[in-house]
């Protein structure tokens, strides 16, 4: 394998679409991220701020191969479906390429459900505050899970298990519904309805929002579904994503997230921890990095549980922000959870 091919192999799908991107210019470029969402635009706006050392070498290697998927995958008006897919998840991961495919497929706008992707979550929460729960959970749904979830902190403790229980009873969204979301929030119909449904909300959508709550709100709020309904708290908690699910990361996966986590995080986290996590982690350390980490382990007094958590809660966090740009994949209880 050449050094260029070795280090476009090391580049996630996103740093990939940032070199295609800075390639452009800055008109044409800007007329691509026109087309993508507030996260979309903030991941690949990161990469484009992080890329070093990209030699000439790899830019010609990056054109080539988008070149490539154009020459083979579409032409005028043939085969531009399955070109746009794949373009998408190369660039964007499965689940954020999903989603704007299914926009994009059911022939509709959501202007104002896309505004609230740009805003800030308290001005988020403040404008869906008074709204019925179902309302409230169809846009939070809609919303990426991180901003969803710092939204849910933001109302009410009964507010939120209500809504979060309605986020994983969600079985799809009528697109006329969503127009008329859309005509709440913007007082403007957004697109036509084509009568298909829109794909959002689920137990595993309830559960990426959980994913990224604090420890002690996701116990209370876990608590409050499961008082009214002790099923679906089950099936959102098997989906949940957990600190020991990071066993299932593959050796690779693992050097990437540790290259991600600050030592002093990581000591915190693996405080108490199965031996089994903490076995893998130190295989996937150098040997000098894991001797002094069982050292620091040995040496550290005790600490508050509510501390071993946020930094496991961080970790987790950072393991997500990961999976999302495709540099790892993650696995939770036997399902893709990316």
């Amino acid at each position: 394998m050449s050094e260029r091919n070795v280090r476009e192999s090391a580049r996630s799908g996103t740093e990939r679409a940032a070199i295609l991107l800075l390639t452009l210019g800055e008109s044409e470029a800007a007329q691509v991220l026109k087309h993508m969402g507030a996260k979309e635009v903030q991941r690949i706006g990161a990469a484009m701020a992080k890329l070093a050392n990209v030699s000439k070498e790899e830019v010609q290697g990056v054109i080539s191969d988008f070149h490539t998927t154009v020459d083979s995958q579409t032409s005028v008006g043939v085969g531009a479906d399955e070109f746009l897919r794949k373009v998408l998840v190369d660039a964007l991961g499965s689940d954020k390429a999903e989603s704007i495919i299914d926009r994009i497929n059911i022939g509709r706008s959501t202007k104002g459900l896309e505004a609230l992707k740009w805003m800030d979550p308290r001005a988020v929460a403040e404008l869906i505050r008074l709204e019925h729960p179902q309302i409230i959970a169809i846009v939070l749904a809609y919303l990426d899970a991180d901003q969803a979830a710092e939204v849910l902190q933001l109302l009410p403790l009964p507010v939120r298990s209500d809504v979060i229980a309605r986020i994983a009873l969600l079985d799809g969204v009528q697109p006329s519904a969503l127009t008329e979301l859309d005509d709440i929030m913007e007082k403007q119909f957004a697109g036509k309805s084509t009568g298909k449904t829109s794909v959002l909300g689920g137990a595993k959508a309830a559960a990426n929002i959980i994913n990224f709550l604090d420890p002690s709100q996701e116990n209370t709020l876990m608590e409050q579904v499961a008082k009214s309904d002790e099923a679906l708290a089950a099936r959102i908690e098997e989906l949940v994503f957990v600190f020991d699910n990071l066993l299932e990361l593959d050796d690779r996966g693992m050097q990437e997230l540790l290259r991600n986590v600050a030592s002093d995080q990581l000591l915190l986290a693996l405080k108490g921890t199965d031996e089994q996590l903490k076995e893998k982690i130190f295989k996937n350390m150098s040997q000098r990095a894991a001797e002094m980490l069982k050292d620091d382990l040995e040496s550290k007094g005790p600490v508050r549980v509510s501390e071993v958590e946020n930094a496991q809660k961080e970790i987790l966090k950072v393991a997500r922000k990961l999976a999302e740009s495709g540099a790892i994949a993650l696995g939770g209880k036997g399902e893709q959870f990316v």
